[in-house]
């Protein structure tokens, strides 16, 4: 087993904050090819204000807390509820843990699914964030079970992410407002997934930076 002390890993949540506000443009127009077009700007909003109320010395579990407060009570949509659970839940698998391994790691990313899964109806292969998170997370929890290691773990997880995300392209919408289009909801990104991806890509990084 291999790991990182947890303190000051709030870092971590911080980064990914700024991943999402650097990618508030892009989110947003993919999500107005097929739904509201606002997924950018909700996204920021709620991510930008958790990273102004992180102080820089807190766990990854507090600072995940703090992200999905704000998620949940001041941001629009359907995606703060679905993310603030996420990270509500992947907070509570990590709780007053002093260090994070793999398996702790694995833990915490099927606890965030499990979340996600418990307020929705979505299943994979519906065009949502579950497209990229599902196979994202059953990655990561295959190379623990292989031995494969931390850092390698986390780099299959990335890969599964993108892979993922970018078979929504040939999805139709099953749920939420794009469902509404058909077909015509073939051959665009989800934006669920597209920003999913980010937040996996983001914190497989910051963890992989702390383990070299």
């Amino acid at each position: 087993m291999t790991g990182i002390s947890s303190k000051g890993t709030g870092a971590i949540v911080a980064d990914m904050a700024a991943e999402i506000v650097a990618n508030k443009a892009y989110l947003s127009e993919i999500d107005g090819k097929i739904g509201d077009g606002d997924h950018g700007v909700n996204m920021a909003k709620g991510f930008g204000r958790a990273a102004e109320r992180l102080k820089g010395e807190e766990t990854l579990d507090e600072a995940m807390q703090i992200l999905s407060d704000v998620l949940m009570s001041e941001i629009g949509g359907s995606m703060g509820p679905l993310y603030g659970m996420m990270f509500s839940d992947m907070a509570d698998a990590l709780s007053a843990r002093p260090v994070i391994d793999e398996a702790a790691f694995a833990r915490m990313l099927r606890a965030g699914l499990d979340g996600v899964q418990d307020i929705g109806s979505a299943k994979v292969g519906d065009k949502t964030l579950l497209d990229c998170l599902v196979p994202a997370v059953e990655a990561f929890e295959a190379a623990v079970a292989s031995n494969k290691g931390f850092a390698e773990g986390l780099g299959t997880m990335k890969a599964a992410a993108a892979v993922g995300r970018d078979s929504t392209i040939d999805l139709v919408a099953r749920v939420g407002r794009s469902s509404r289009l058909g077909e015509r909801s073939r051959g665009v990104l989800d934006a669920g997934a597209t920003s999913c991806c980010m937040i996996l890509t983001s914190l497989a990084d910051g963890i992989a930076k702390r383990l070299n």
